[in-house]
Formats: structure tokens, C-alpha cells, sequence
């Protein structure tokens, strides 16, 4: 019964899946029928030669052995004197190979930003030169795993997607954010550049299946938030006005969260509205003015204008307007007693009238742009317009001076004012 069964040649069920499958029968008799599968490629070597190429079907071997004048040649040569072999190649698509891995640190030309891609998927892999594939990569051997070529395929491909995608995002062909709308040109691109390194190894990649190329998790977290803040300064107009806007928005909530109470959100938010509304400047904290200094002329009565006299020294009768007398300091200094001493004014005389126009505060605020005096309270120069610095803040309790942004008194501790 053995002796039938050499003459007909066809794979086991159980070793259908695998890409190669060597026939153990080394001496292959004359006139032997060969079966090959729809799915398969017969190769018939003889003497170190590929022989023949049998496709799908039934065929007849053309062996040296004969029947039974072989069978005593194989007995006394050790069974290497008709020594061939039959290979059964596997034509099908061996589909969902699995690759993935770390492509390269790439520079997104529209943010400008370093980042990592990662590439994820599965691809097919069918073989296009079975004679090829046994003299370049498998060899004479029963391949009984084909996961070592699949893994070499998949290294290759994986090398051919960084070339590929490394190249079109540098020239600006594809961009990072939204690299899924142009998987299909990926996919041409990569398979094109695999099947060149595949070509002497008689394999191919017939197509790729689901694979998806990302970012590093980090990465892709800061390229959505860069591009969340460019389209908000875009809308806002200038970035003053938005980093205003993001003090509105975030300090209330945290101030609040950081002090336990509602106070700090409020202030915070009316910090950021007080921002937007002076164009991202920040407003200066008024204090109490403490009250003009006065000349040592109003000190000692040497005043310009001639003082006028007390109401109660005019007279209510009819007659010609009270003389108005020159100022102390022009008067010439006499020696008798209860005269006006040299420099002195008579506190009556120095006394203003009523209804007298009240003399003009100093000026005591320089201009830092044009050099102009303005009014201690002014906020703005009434010349050209700069602002002007205000008026430090102090302590209402320890008097210490205050930063511009304290809450409470370094000194101490007590709550600043508004």
C-alpha cells in the first residue's frame, strides 16, 4: 500500500496555511502524479535545478527513478542517487500581518513644532516569483512558520513608511494635524517604495489594511492646544487682547481655588476685564493724595499778588475803595516795636479775602515723554497723551509702601486697600 502512495503527490489539509511546504519525499519516482491545488505553485527540482513549474491541476513527474530497478539503486547509494524535491508554493494573499512601531521626530512645518509619529496596521503579503522567493530568502527548507518572513516584510515596510512620510511632511505634501485624510496616498506611497525592496526576494504587498499613523500622546496634546490658541488671538485680534481675555476667563477660578473662597475669583476676574479694557495694561491702584505742598512763599506770607484786607477793617460808608497795601516783603524792615519783622507778613494781610480767587495747585507730576507739569491727579499727560505713572500705594496702618499687586501689608499683614 505505501509503495501506491509514492506515486501520487499532493499536501496534507493540516499543511495547507503554510507559505512553503517541502514534499519529505526525497527520491521521487518516474511517472508520479503530482496535485496541485488552486491556491498553489509546484516546483520540481532535480540536481540542484530548478526543473519545472507546475500551476494549478494534475501532473505527471519526470523523474529518473524507476519503479523498481530505482528502489535497489536507492538501497545501495543511501537514497541520493535519484535524489529531487517538490516545493509547494503558496499563491494565496496571506492577509492581516500585523506592523507598527515608532516612525521618526518630525518638524510640523505649519506649527513649527517638534514631534513623534507612530505607525499602526496590518498589511496583506502574496508572493510574486515562487522560484525566486526559494534561491533569495527561504531557501530549500520546509517553512513550516512563515512568521519569520512575515516579520522581515513587516520591518521593511515599516522603514518604507518613515522614508515615505518623512518626505511628504518636510516638503509639505501632507500635515501633521489631519494626516488620516491622506492615508490613501500614504498607502500608495508605501507600498510603491515596500515592493521595490520586496522585488528581489520575489514577494510583494498586495494592499494594507486598517493602519493609522499618530502622535505621541503628549505631542498630540500640545498641537491641539497651539493651534486652540492661535485661532483665539486670530478672533481676538492681537495676543494682549486674548492673554486678557484667558486671565478673565481662568485667574477667577483659580485665585478662588487657591484661597478657598468666592473674593479671590471675583478679583481675578475683574483683574483680567480691567486687562481687556486697557488693552492688556494693567491699571494703576490709586491711593489717598496726600495734600500739595505749599511754597515757602504761601509759607511766609511773600505772595506775588497783593493780599487784601480783613472784611472787618473796610468801611461800610460810602467813599473811595479801600487802598490795597504792598506786600510785607517789599516793605522796608523798622525797627520799632510791634513792626512786621524783615521776610514777615502780618497774618491779617497774609489771610485770604473772601471771594478772592483760590490760588492753583502746584504742578507736581512730570510728563516723562514731553517733560510737561500736569495736575497731581491726572492719569494721562494733557500734552501727549502718555500715561502716567501712578502714585505708589501705602499701608493705612503701618504706613510701609506697597506693591502694586500685594493683597496685604508685607509689614504687617494687614489687607491692603482698593
Amino acid at each position: 500500500m505505501a509503495w501506491f502512495e509514492r506515486e501520487f503527490i499532493v499536501v496534507p489539509d493540516n499543511r495547507k496555511d503554510q507559505l512553503v511546504y517541502k514534499w519529505p519525499d526525497l527520491n521521487i519516482r518516474r511517472f508520479s502524479r503530482v496535485i496541485v491545488n488552486t491556491d498553489q505553485i509546484a516546483l520540481f527540482i532535480k540536481s540542484g535545478l530548478v526543473v519545472t513549474s507546475m500551476g494549478p491541476g494534475r501532473h505527471r513527474v519526470d523523474a529518473d527513478e524507476l519503479p523498481v530497478l530505482g528502489a535497489l539503486v536507492d538501497t545501495v547509494t543511501g537514497n541520493n542517487f535519484y535524489r529531487a524535491e517538490l516545493y509547494f508554493v503558496s499563491t494565496r494573499e496571506f492577509s492581516g500581518v500585523k506592523f507598527g512601531g515608532r516612525l521618526d521626530d518630525i518638524v510640523d512645518p505649519v506649527s513649527e513644532q517638534v514631534v513623534t509619529l507612530r505607525a499602526f496596521g496590518e498589511f496583506s503579503l502574496a508572493i510574486r516569483d515562487p522560484a525566486q522567493l526559494l534561491t533569495s530568502l527561504v531557501g530549500t527548507t520546509d517553512l513550516t512558520d512563515p512568521a519569520a518572513v512575515q516579520s522581515w516584510c513587516a520591518d521593511l515596510l515599516l522603514k518604507s513608511m518613515k522614508m515615505a512620510v518623512s518626505h511628504g511632511i518636510s516638503e509639505g505634501s501632507w500635515q501633521v494635524l489631519g494626516l488620516s485624510a491622506q492615508l490613501q496616498s500614504v498607502e500608495t506611497e508605501v507600498i510603491r517604495r515596500t515592493n521595490l525592496a520586496l522585488y528581489e526576494y520575489g514577494l510583494r504587498i498586495s494592499r494594507m489594511g486598517n493602519f493609522d499613523i499618530t502622535l505621541a500622546p503628549e505631542d498630540a496634546e500640545r498641537l491641539k492646544r497651539l493651534a486652540k490658541d492661535v485661532t483665539y488671538i486670530r478672533l481676538a485680534g492681537d495676543f494682549q487682547r486674548y492673554a486678557a481675555g484667558e486671565m478673565a476667563l481662568g485667574a477667577g477660578a483659580g485665585m478662588a481655588q487657591s484661597h478657598g473662597g468666592s473674593e479671590g475669583g471675583f478679583l481675578g476676574a475683574a483683574l483680567g476685564l480691567n486687562a481687556l479694557n486697557t488693552n492688556g495694561q494693567p491699571m494703576p491702584h490709586w491711593a489717598p493724595q496726600p495734600p500739595a505742598p505749599q511754597s515757602p512763599a504761601n509759607l511766609f506770607g511773600t505772595q506775588q499778588q497783593p493780599a487784601q484786607l480783613p472784611a472787618a477793617t473796610r468801611s461800610d460808608t460810602a467813599g473811595p475803595p479801600p487802598v490795597e497795601r504792598p506786600a510785607a516783603a517789599d516793605a522796608p524792615t523798622s525797627g520799632k516795636p510791634g513792626a512786621a519783622p524783615a521776610g514777615g507778613a502780618d497774618p491779617a494781610r497774609s489771610t485770604p479775602q473772601p471771594g478772592a480767587a483760590p490760588s492753583r495747585p502746584p504742578a507736581d507730576t512730570t510728563c516723562s515723554s514731553c517733560g510737561n507739569e500736569n495736575p497731581a491727579q491726572a492719569r494721562f499727560c494733557m500734552h501727549c497723551g502718555t500715561r502716567l505713572p501712578a502714585e505708589p500705594r501705602h499701608c493705612t496702618a503701618c504706613g510701609d509702601e506697597l506693591v502694586p499687586a500685594a493683597r496685604f501689608c508685607g509689614a504687617c499683614g494687614t489687607p491692603a486697600g482698593p
